[in-house]
């Protein structure tokens, strides 16, 4: 089951984005070239809001899917077997078109399965609600199986049993409408943020909670006067801004609510790749039926770019002697540009040490390797031939990063050579967002020649 949002706060202060999809063997080992492994993708569990006295509450969606993992091989007819005999008394199960019923078990089909990671294109869809007179608390399990086709020589795939638990709960189930992205916005602009909550829950939330964490390159303004801004986290300038709105109002079931004014977003002049993250939760201690869709992260992308760069270093030194080597990276802009939410570094630095020189001290966030590149088996970081140095997960327009190596000459070479390359943390080839990849490369040069 999935964390409630509240339990979900990161480097981002929210991570609001799967629907508590939880897929079995997602973190297996790759297939080998010449295997496959066919995987189930279903809910650990889901919650049922008891049905409200004279009515039905909305329809709970319990999305199912396949899956496979190996790149060299095509997969085709998935056929996904859902039996809910368990769950008579406890939930009404209405099927999708793609699955063909007899009695409690249905064969549902899925033409296409796409490899681990990637989306289906079209998933299985149930549709649960509460069963009239299911009590708060009673529930069973949904059990699958299933088969697909593949090219391998194998020619079927057998996934390993899966289930999911449902029960039936009551409280308040406070929904966030979904928000696309939006993309290609201009910096200086604003942009309206769509925000909608809907209580499909049982019983009424007793006022509301909206929290939100957005990114330094936007700006709410005041939101509501129940609202209260903070910079979050220890850096100047913070990288997020918190904002909390406690609201009284009531929701009753199948009632919506929204903020007292539209959501809007100011664009400054060095925004990226933005982004809000909004949770919403009832207030006065009620618990949630389903915290896993109190969650939306309305993506903001911006048309911008930062020249990213590094300088080169010219140090002398007699032989014997330890010189100091400060490899400097800039953000020239004019955006800023953050990994917020995978907390990935935005660059590397890759140093390679010239002939004649040793590195005896290696600065923080530096890792030593070999000369191609792989890891560096010696118990000490210092001696390597090769470097590379993360950066932040995010650095700001203008913003400078120094990593200062010491290095002894042990033979004076002039004009030894060593290349400074900036990187991608993970991944190859230039940085997208970079117009000029040129200063992406220097030299570190040891006695220059006069």
């Amino acid at each position: 089951m999935g964390m409630p949002f509240a339990g979900r706060v990161a480097r981002l202060g929210a991570c609001l984005t799967a629907a508590g999809l939880v897929t079995v063997g997602l973190t297996a080992t790759p297939a080998a070239a010449d295997s496959d492994q066919l995987w189930i993708a279903s809910p650990w569990e889901v919650a049922l809001p008891k049905a409200v006295a004279g009515g039905q509450v909305p329809a709970t969606t319990v999305a199912l899917s396949l899956y496979h993992d190996n790149a060299n091989h095509r997969v085709t007819d998935g056929r996904l077997t859902v039996d809910v005999s368990e769950l008579t008394g406890v939930a009404d199960v209405t099927w999708p078109e793609n699955c063909a019923p007899t009695g409690a078990t249905a064969v549902c089909s899925l033409p296409d399965v796409p490899l681990t990671g990637e989306s289906p294109e079209s998933p299985v869809e149930l549709k649960l609600r509460a069963a009239s007179g299911a009590e708060t608390g009673v529930g069973g399990r949904i059990t699958y199986g299933a088969t697909a086709t593949t090219n391998a020589p194998e020619g079927t795939l057998t996934a390993s049993e899966g289930w999911s638990t449902v029960r039936v709960a009551s409280g308040p189930d406070l929904v966030l409408s979904r928000i696309p992205a939006v993309t290609d916005v201009a910096p200086r602009s604003t942009v309206a943020v769509p925000f909608s909550v809907v209580n499909n829950g049982n019983e009424a939330a007793n006022g509301v909670q909206v929290t939100l964490y957005v990114t330094r390159g936007l700006s709410l303004g005041t939101v509501a006067p129940q609202c209260v801004s903070t910079p979050e986290g220890e850096s100047v300038p913070a990288a997020l801004t918190k904002v909390e709105c406690l609201f009284d109002d009531v929701v009753a079931p199948g009632s919506t609510f929204t903020l007292p004014t539209p959501l809007r977003a100011s664009v400054a002049r060095y925004a990226f790749a933005e982004r809000i993250d909004i949770g919403v939760t009832a207030r006065g201690g009620a618990e949630d039926v389903t915290p896993e869709n109190n969650g939306q992260v309305a993506s903001i992308g911006v048309t911008n770019t930062a020249d990213f760069a590094v300088g080169g270093v010219r140090a002398s030194g007699a032989a014997g002697e330890t010189v100091t080597a400060a490899l400097t990276f800039r953000n020239r802009g004019p955006a800023w540009v953050a990994n917020l939410g995978s907390g990935d570094p935005v660059g590397a630095v890759d140093l390679t040490v010239p002939r004649g020189a040793t590195v005896t001290s290696v600065p923080e966030g530096c890792e030593p390797r070999t000369a191609d590149g792989g890891w560096w088996e010696s118990e000490t970081r210092t001696g390597a031939p090769r470097y590379v140095c993360n950066l932040p997960m995010w650095v700001a327009e203008k913003q400078t990063v120094t990593f200062p190596f010491q290095l002894r000459i042990d033979t004076v070479i002039r004009g030894a050579k060593g290349a400074i390359t900036l990187k991608q943390a993970y991944g190859d080839g230039p940085f997208p967002f970079d117009p000029n990849p040129t200063n992406n490369q220097a030299k570190l040069v040891l006695n220059p020649a006069v």
